[in-house]
């Protein structure tokens, strides 16, 4: 595998050495690949750079003062701040010489050479390249004396690139004049210039590009699966084979849906309360660690869900789409009041009555089974079930101290709350929340079993949003008219939210209840994933309820994992303490909790999982951070598409913040965000006052006129219109509208007083935008 500084530098400490052996181990690298000569080159530079020191062909970390690692960010003006991942923590001001050919986006090792003072923040030069963020870029090429070169459409990374024809792309000048994806061959090395190859020739500009293409091109998404990853996927059975039978418990004839990405459930009443089977596709069945499949789904680590596209972690396994298959049963039994009784995880097999999308499951939960001649006895049978679903999901919502965000957009294709931590309902199918906690349900069933087994598990955490979002998003209700009454947001609890959203829900009209959630939504942090339970913020799970992924492992490699994990446990699992003890328990039921005082599993086994978890666990939260990234790229290029057409158009929106450059205005119906430079302020001369009358400074949330008080401030309705719309940067810019007359004499007023020095401002504050 590749391996960055970064995973390298982990594996040492200042008190421990090291050997190279239980580096490559660590890092995954085999006997027989070539990155255990790039391993021994990248030791022997730490080593000459004094970063680490080799004491008898082993290796130790040397302890340094005043080192920082972040992450650069850099403008289009050519200076950068690493940014500490520690909230709170000061940003380092880097000058362009002192970057040592770091780019914008790279993990860097700091060393702080000037203190910050006052207002100023500290400063500093780079000291390593930790780990390298543009492996590819999109950019345009041009024909030079010196040959073909590249031109970065991120105007942060001020170069060219010497571009080198290859097999792909032999003749180059083809892609003269074209917006290409390039992968990186070589970086700037002193004075030379880095070096790329054309991967794609995409078309003439950003405009003109599909933008699934332009994302997956921009975030270097993997397209194509290896052919013996295909041949693996296409040798796979067609359906449920006699022999798959053995050690399964045979449940083709309980009656089970499945609706849209989730696994198949099956519900019943009974006397005490519910009898609810969630049934998994047995993924792990058909790919075992280390095979061609394997291997292709831990580089890929997940599906991306991009709008009717998918890039899939797999290969399309036709044994999944089969009606019966081999599946993990989470069968449980719950009260009336939906909480869990008792629960059995058993490897089985199911044959599944039909196969829903989200609509067509409303519809029957709607009592309309729509226009299709269906068979009318199946009809009920599905309506039944589907009520049953629906009842048992609507009180486990009740029941949740989480919350969960209603918007009006298309169903999610992850089966339970996601990586954003928190079930979001498009507004016509409520439906969707209701599976979506038996999801949960089920992943928690798991995670408890896995718990009470100590062993190592990829447990799923959230952490609450940045403390400076909480009070933005509070300052915006109470604008708005929404008293949250919260004695210090840094202590904000899930159910403080589920407060404010039935708040909201009640505030009119209907566009600002809208607005206010998406921005809520915006604030959540993608999850993580750690070896032990930690709190979940959008599920409001504490560290003593684990959590973890387990109903989706086609779609994601965490699932996977936890499934291999079960299968372990059932097959090489110690079911007592020692051979002398008569009666075991039983490993597939929740009744043995609190009965294990041993290792179920041989040492070795353990342990190996272990190593493997502490691998890959960075990968995994690393890759769901990218999926925010990405579906977040995508819908905003989207909206930007639909507003370039509407250049010229007026709306109406909320002002959801206020800068000194400027408010940025949140459209309504559209969830579409824009900026009202203040520069386009003709009416009047508009000032941003950073005092309240009373001696106190504090941030402003308006703007207001010089001459005629004029006021724009926080939670305002505006009406605007679209002035431009940059595509790929996926910015809408704005004017604000106002009546004839006060233009006409905020014109006499302030003609000549927006100075070149104002434009100045207003080209810095957009770089710095765009930074962001």
């Amino acid at each position: 595998m590749e391996f960055s500084i970064a995973q390298l530098l982990d594996n040492f400490s200042e008190d421990k050495l090291v050997a190279p052996k239980a580096i490559e181990k660590k890092l995954g690298i085999s006997e027989d690949n070539a990155n255990i000569r790039k391993l021994q080159v990248a030791l022997d530079a730490l080593e000459k750079v004094g970063i680490l020191e080799k004491d008898k062909g082993r290796y130790r970390r040397i302890g340094e003062d005043g080192l920082v690692e972040g992450r650069l960010r850099c403008s289009s003006k050519g200076f950068c701040f690493a940014i500490q991942d520690t909230e709170g923590a000061e940003d380092i001001y880097i000058r362009e010489s002192r970057l040592s050919n770091a780019w914008n986006g790279d993990r860097v090792l700091v060393r702080v050479t000037k203190d910050g003072i006052r207002r100023r923040s500290p400063e500093g030069e780079v000291r390593l390249i930790l780990e390298r963020s543009n492996l590819t870029l999109l950019s345009t090429v041009k024909l030079t004396e010196s040959g073909y070169r590249a031109i970065p459409l991120d105007d942060r990374l001020l170069f060219e690139i010497e571009l080198v024809p290859d097999e792909e792309t032999p003749d180059l000048s083809l892609a003269v004049g074209k917006l290409v994806h390039l992968e990186m061959v070589r970086y700037s090395l002193g004075s030379h210039l880095p070096v790329a190859r054309i991967a794609q020739i995409l078309g003439d500009d950003a405009e003109s590009t599909d933008d699934i293409d332009l994302v997956c091109c921009k975030h270097n998404l993997p397209r194509r699966f290896g052919a013996k990853a295909m041949s693996a996927a296409a040798s796979l059975p067609r359906g449920v084979r006699k022999a798959d039978l053995k050690h399964r418990l045979d449940l083709r004839k309980t009656i089970a849906v499945k609706i849209a990405n989730t696994p198949a459930i099956s519900i019943g009443a009974t006397d005490s309360g519910w009898d609810l089977g969630v049934h998994i596709p047995d993924v792990s069945a058909y790919i075992s660690p280390g095979s061609p499949m394997d291997l292709e789904a831990r580089k890929r680590v997940r599906a991306f869900f991009l709008g009717d596209v998918v890039l899939p972690m797999l290969p399309e396994m036709h044994v999944l789409d089969q009606l019966e298959h081999l599946t993990m049963s989470v069968l449980l039994k719950l009260d009336k009041n939906g909480t869990m009784v008792s629960f059995e995880i058993q490897p089985s097999a199911v044959s599944v009555r039909a196969n829903l999308n989200y609509q067509k499951a409303q519809r029957l939960l709607d009592g309309d089974s729509g226009d299709e001649e269906d068979d009318r006895e199946v009809d009920v049978e599905l309506q039944t079930l589907i009520g049953q679903i629906a009842e048992l999901g609507s009180l486990l919502q009740q029941r949740s101290e989480g919350f969960h965000l209603v918007l009006p957009q298309t169903p999610s294709q992850e089966a339970d709350e996601g990586v954003l931590g928190v079930p979001v309902i498009p507004v016509s199918l409520p439906i969707c929340g209701m599976v979506s906690e038996i999801m949960i349900l089920a992943n928690r069933a798991i995670a408890s079993h896995l718990h009470a087994f100590s062993l190592p598990t990829p447990y799923r955490f959230q952490t609450p949003p940045d403390v400076s979002k909480i009070v933005d998003w509070l300052k915006l209700l109470d604008s708005m008219g929404i008293t949250a009454g919260l004695p210090d947001p840094e202590q904000l609890q899930p159910k403080d939210l589920h407060d404010l959203l039935d708040k909201i829900d009640r505030l009119e009209p209907t566009t600002s209840r809208e607005i206010l959630r998406y921005l809520l939504l915006s604030m959540l942090k993608p999850c993580e994933y750690s070896l032990k339970p930690s709190s979940h913020f959008g599920l409001a799970f504490t560290d003593a309820t684990p959590y973890v992924h387990a109903v989706s492992p086609q779609h994601r490699y965490a699932d996977l994992l936890v499934q291999r994990t079960l299968h372990l446990i059932f097959q090489e699992g110690r079911d007592r303490r020692s051979s002398r003890i008569k009666d075991g328990i039983n490993l597939k039921s929740s009744s043995c909790h609190g009965q294990v005082n041993w290792s179920v599993l041989p040492p070795e086994v353990e342990r190996q999982l272990q190593e493997d978890l502490e691998l890959i666990l960075p990968k995994l939260t690393a890759h769901d951070a990218l999926f925010q990234k990405v579906t977040s790229d995508l819908e905003g290029l989207r909206k930007a598409e639909y507003m370039r057409v509407r250049i010229g158009d007026n709306f109406f929106g909320v002002i959801t913040s206020v800068q000194s450059y400027g408010f940025f205005v949140e459209i309504e119906s559209l969830l579409v965000e824009g900026l009202v430079h203040v520069s386009s302020l003709k009416d009047d001369w508009y000032e941003f006052p950073q005092n309240n009358g009373r001696g106190k400074s504090r941030a402003s949330t308006m703007l207001v006129g010089r001459r005629s008080g004029r006021q724009y401030s926080l939670g305002d309705r505006v009406e605007v219109q679209v002035k431009g719309v940059d595509y790929y940067r996926q910015q809408v810019d704005l004017v604000a509208v106002v009546s004839v007359e006060n233009e006409q004499e905020g014109d006499n007023q302030v003609q000549g007083e927006i100075s070149e020095e104002l434009e100045d401002v207003y080209t810095a504050t957009l770089n710095d935008f765009e930074a962001e």
